[in-house]
């Protein structure tokens, strides 16, 4: 039974839209642009955005790494047969780029890394003792979204997905994989600060049985499916609403729905219970008995596409990001030109061991260089002069206020604490 309630995702308020949205923010920040000479859809990460991304696929490689994910690396581009042995070409033929000719061969640019895992798999037997397999990549997908749809880092044209197909014995392990992949996106929910409830909900999105230019063809399949994933999350005692016709073609999916500063909804993680591929990409393992089993497959994304995480994340915290997410994580500010070696000197350091660090050796005034650091939304302010060069201290500020004069291996220790417990 699901659980119907409001639709209790967290609005932001209209009167604080705009110092919420993750377009203008990423433009304030520094964080990414567009070209049209690029092309539209096509986000260009500068420095500061290239680092919040990489933070976010170290973090998600390493946790899926952990729990037993086999990280694979596969093309961006394949012949334009392997999607038609998947199906999604045609079901997904309108979102796709156009076939690129190449020695009399159609290839396609990729739009999903599911066809791709499969070969994997398929290119050596498999004993039931191997199974789960979890193939994870982060894959470059690209996508040809309409241009009305088109809408900052939410909706492009190419995105990284945390992209992952679990092959299974049984049914019932593919549903405890299931359970597995939410435990997973529910950690990394709460690692980004993002609450059940608040900040995302689930969907369990069914598919339309009249509707068979859509949806795969097996009635008993999806009646099977979909009564496996509302059952498992039953079991989990947590809200949920269910949405028919939103479905992948080969089968349901638990989706997990956040909303944008817009109020626009949008799926940001995914888990689907899939009973083609196995059939379409005759997936097999060794029985104990000798015999070849029919597999089946878990498709999930831990924390979605880093784009569109990225997007939430920007407006969630309105770009004054937790210290291990942020771009520059101190900026070292000499009060006057005769400083400037020391601060140099500790901006170094503070690279050296890993720690995002800018100096400020701007002719500014210091509260000129105080209130440009705060407006870059920078966790902590390392400010240096006669009496800090003396101690050999410097003064941290954080977004709290004041913390006082340290020695530098305290502050170092102090924000490599923050920065490890992600906090």
């Amino acid at each position: 039974m699901t659980d119907e309630k409001e639709d209790g995702l967290k609005d932001i308020s209209t009167g604080s839209l705009q110092a919420h949205d993750h377009k203008k923010l990423g433009r304030e920040l520094d964080l990414f642009t567009f070209s049209d000479t690029v092309g539209k859809g096509l986000p260009l990460f500068t420095k500061k955005g290239a680092a919040m991304r990489r933070e976010l696929e170290r973090f998600i490689v390493d946790e899926e790494i952990k729990r037993g994910y086999s990280h694979v690396k596969t093309p961006d581009i394949a012949k334009l047969e392997l999607y038609k042995k998947s199906g999604h070409y045609p079901h997904y033929k309108d979102s796709m780029y156009a076939p690129i000719v190449i020695d009399d061969e159609e290839y396609m640019l990729r739009p999903m890394t599911c066809p791709h895992h499969f070969e994997l798999f398929l290119s050596r037997p498999h004993s039931y003792r191997e199974l789960p397999i979890r193939i994870a990549e982060l894959a470059q997908l690209y996508r040809y979204e309409q241009s009305g749809e088109l809408m900052g880092l939410q909706r492009v044209r190419t995105f990284c997905l945390a992209d992952a197909h679990i092959i299974c014995t049984t049914e019932d392990q593919a549903v405890e994989e299931a359970g597995k992949a939410l435990d997973l996106i529910e950690y990394v929910a709460g690692v980004l600060g993002l609450k059940f409830g608040e900040d995302y909900r689930y969907r369990l999105s069914l598919g339309d049985r009249t509707n068979t230019k859509k949806y795969y063809q097996n009635d008993a399949a999806w009646e099977k499916s979909e009564d496996l994933l509302r059952r498992h999350l039953e079991s989990r005692n947590c809200a949920f609403e269910e949405a028919k016709d939103e479905a992948a073609f080969y089968g349901p999916k638990i989706d997990i729905q956040m909303k944008n500063a817009n109020g626009k909804e949008d799926t940001a993680f995914t888990v689907q219970y899939d009973f083609c591929m196995p059939d379409r990409f005759d997936l097999t393992y060794t029985a104990p008995d000798g015999s070849k089993k029919r597999a089946f497959v878990i498709h999930r994304s831990s924390i979605g596409a880093i784009e569109r995480i990225m997007a939430f994340l920007i407006e969630k915290y309105a770009g004054a990001f937790p210290l291990w997410l942020s771009p520059v994580q101190a900026i070292v500010l000499p009060i006057s030109e005769k400083h400037a070696a020391y601060a140099q000197e500790i901006a170094d350091a503070l690279r050296y061991v890993g720690i995002r660090s800018e100096l400020d050796d701007s002719n500014e005034t210091l509260g000129k260089k105080i209130r440009n650091g705060k407006k870059e939304k920078v966790p902590y302010l390392l400010i240096v002069g006669d009496e800090e060069v003396n101690a050999n201290t410097a003064t941290l500020e954080g977004r709290e206020g004041k913390v006082g004069a340290l020695p530098l291996p305290e502050i170092i220790s102090r924000l490599q604490e923050e920065i490890k417990n992600r906090s």
